[in-house]
């Protein structure tokens, strides 16, 4: 359940950073329509990744649930920090991004 919330944070964490104002406040600039289309991808794919892990843990039935539970933590977490500490947020997505991929990777 660590890997699948620290991957859905990271998730969330690039589809924020695909959206200009957010962008801004972390990075200090704008970003390429290029660059937002990546992040997008990327966020999504995060967001699937921490779904399939989350499945192989528990099945489809717990797994779901599970899944659902991370994602409001995790979105509730980054809401709470976006407006406060913008650059925590990202520091904190590309650990959890690095720690959740670890943790998927040592329970297998």
């Amino acid at each position: 359940m660590l890997a699948a919330g620290l991957l859905s944070y990271a998730g969330f964490s690039a589809l924020c950073l695909a959206m200009e104002r957010h962008h801004q406040d972390m990075l200090g600039r704008r970003p390429s329509p290029s660059r937002k289309v990546q992040l997008r991808v990327a966020g999504w794919a995060l967001l699937a990744l921490s779904l399939w892990v989350s499945v192989l843990s528990a099945g489809w039935a717990m797994g779901l649930v599970r899944w659902t539970a991370v994602l409001m933590g995790s979105a509730v977490f980054l809401v709470w920090l976006l407006p406060y500490r913008p650059r925590w947020a990202l520091v904190l997505a590309a650990a959890g991004l690095l720690l959740g991929l670890l943790a998927a990777v040592a329970r297998w």
